[in-house]
């Protein structure tokens, strides 16, 4: 009996106290680099990491696959660190290091003894300005990331299939085109190509450094003025700007079939605002209301109708990204029953969203995702690496600190009603790409199931 008293008293607890801002610091060099400094004295590790405000949607025409291409190549050396050094170096310091592109941003992180932080700036400022790429060091990398394409996505028929999903996605936004980039013009990528994006874009005016762990800010302000504030900035960096989206006018349909594929599903993707600085109350309950369809398999609208109920759906899911710098989407998947075929699971899903748009939010299913997020959030300050990911992925996305710390009261305060505003606005098939993927023949490998179709960050095979 106490055992529930305690779990009823932390529940109340986790209702009634929103959660509590971390200790976040932030200043400016002169040269333009941006730091923000995330206090946690817990061990003594330090994550530091490095972003860009470049990414592959950023990419002029021809040459997709650019900024990830660059992201390998920065692992090469530099006039003070030699080709492959610097990983070595971070591994021999006790830490570990990696990298990864997405469409809106480019970040190099370490991690590594608080004591050791000092080391580590020095080295990725000096990677900042003065890295040594060869015509060797461009056919090698090359040829890796070709066989990285091939294995992730060409070698995937659920890979391949998202693909052509997101192509069809966009009419006009570079989202449409995957961050890995399209394999013929990977293969036409020069050191010219290479150079061109580095000299501009990777430049101390460009980037935000996230100092989070066992530091404090007056001495991660000093070693960032030694180490990074002698760097140059770009003097030709040009506005971000791109291609912006018309407005959709018809709905478009794709269906894949691959001999490989052993579990079909239907996946539909809608065109959907973003966080935006300042008014992220939208965002907020698109976020609730992925959560209210597909959040839980046992107790989501799309779960309890679909795979209980009425038997049609193994799997249900929705799924929104709302930190993006430009629209995003917002989606729902089904993977069918045995013996239901891809035209049911889909006249499924759309009277299952048809009753939800009828009947309304559930009050209690409502109250306990409300709980539910706010653990989240509480939890998720337990990792200091994601909360410098967390702080990144925002900045370079267009939102600010306080946008950032405010997001959990933004979300506490939707309301069931703006949960259904949300949906009515987002529910227009015009701005929608609903997709089949379907088996070729049997006897294929299983298949994963459907990820989100927000491009994930791909990072550095090393």
């Amino acid at each position: 009996m106490w055992i529930r008293h305690l779990w009823a008293v932390a529940v109340a607890l986790l209702a009634a106290v929103p959660a509590l801002a971390e200790d976040v610091t932030t200043f400016t060099l002169q040269n333009g680099l941006e730091v923000v400094v995330i206090e946690d004295h817990r061990a003594p590790a330090v994550t530091h990491m490095i972003w860009y405000r470049i990414g592959a949607a950023d990419e002029r025409p021809g040459v997709s696959g650019v900024a990830h291409f660059l992201e390998h190549l920065m692992f090469k050396g530099t006039d003070d660190v030699a080709p492959k050094e610097f990983s070595r170096i971070v591994e021999a310091n006790g830490g570990s290091d990696n990298a990864f592109t997405s469409q809106d941003y480019t970040a190099y992180f370490q991690r590594i003894a608080a004591d050791r932080l000092g080391l580590v700036m020095q080295m990725e400022a000096d990677r900042m300005r003065d890295l040594i790429l060869t015509e060797e060091d461009v056919a090698t990398e090359r040829a890796v990331i070709l066989e990285e394409r091939s294995q992730r996505t060409d070698s995937d028929p659920a890979a391949l299939f998202s693909e052509q999903r997101m192509a069809a996605q966009y009419l006009n936004h570079p989202y449409g085109i995957p961050i890995i980039g399209w394999r013929h013009e990977v293969e036409r990528l020069s050191l010219q190509d290479a150079l061109d994006w580095y000299r501009l874009y990777y430049a101390p005016n460009n980037a935000i450094l996230i100092v989070a762990g066992d530091v404090a800010p007056g001495e991660v302000r000093r070693l960032a003025e030694e180490h990074y504030g002698p760097l140059a900035p770009s003097s030709n960096l040009p506005q971000r700007a791109r291609p912006s989206e018309p407005t959709q006018l018809a709905e478009r349909r794709i269906e894949f079939s691959d001999p490989r594929v052993a579990q079909p599903y239907v996946i539909r993707t809608y065109l959907a605002p973003e966080r935006n600085s300042g008014a992220q109350e939208q965002a907020a309950a698109l976020t609730m209301l992925a959560e209210v369809l597909g959040g839980n398999q046992q107790t989501s609208v799309l779960g309890r109708k679909l795979s209980f109920e009425t038997q049609t759906a193994l799997y249900t899911s929705a799924f929104y990204d709302a930190v993006s710098l430009d629209a995003s989407t917002f989606g729902l998947a089904v993977v069918p029953a045995p013996g239901v075929g891809l035209a049911e699971a889909e006249a499924a899903l759309d009277a299952a969203l048809a009753e939800f748009l009828a009947e309304g939010v559930d009050a209690a299913q409502f109250e306990r995702i409300k709980t539910q997020i706010r653990a989240d959030e509480i939890y998720a300050r337990d990792s200091v690496d994601g909360l410098a990911r967390r702080y990144g992925a925002a900045l370079t996305s267009g939102l600010t600190v306080e946008d950032v710390q405010a997001w959990p009261e933004v979300l506490d305060a939707v309301t069931e009603a703006d949960v259904m505003v949300a949906a009515a606005e987002l529910f227009d098939r015009r701005r929608a790409v609903t997709g089949w993927l379907m088996q070729a023949n049997a006897g294929a490998a299983p298949e994963d199931l459907p990820e989100p179709a927000a491009a994930e960050p791909v990072e550095v095979l090393q």
